[in-house]
């Protein structure tokens, strides 16, 4: 088994969960969003993050709008709908019962 294989599933895991919380706050253009995602090291190029984008707008869970650009065409930002948001905060309870049962293991184990 690789390592390298078991941390890109880790981070598969996850990257939902990372897109609604980086857009938590305010609408980004979807470079903004790869970008915060690089800066935290959950490395993601275009090819993987718009079929994800496209999954969470289908399920109510993302909204957009057309913004117009001095530099090119009009760009798409994304936010989080009141549905989002609601999701968000369930996922946030699931990560820290998640978070907290690993960290048991590990000390049980140490």
């Amino acid at each position: 088994m690789k390592l390298e294989n078991t941390k890109a599933q880790m981070r598969k895991g996850v990257l939902e969960y990372c897109i609604l919380l980086v857009l938590n706050g305010e609408p980004l253009y979807a470079s903004d969003i790869i970008q915060a995602l690089k800066e935290a090291k959950m490395i993601v190029v275009e090819g993987t993050l718009y079929p994800l984008l496209t999954r969470l707008k289908n399920a109510g869970l993302l909204g957009y709008r057309w913004e117009e650009s001095t530099q090119g065409p009009p760009r798409k930002y994304y936010e989080l709908t009141e549905k989002g948001k609601k999701f968000l905060g369930e996922l946030e309870g699931s990560w820290s019962e998640l978070v907290d049962a690993v960290e048991k293991i590990k000390k049980n184990r140490a």
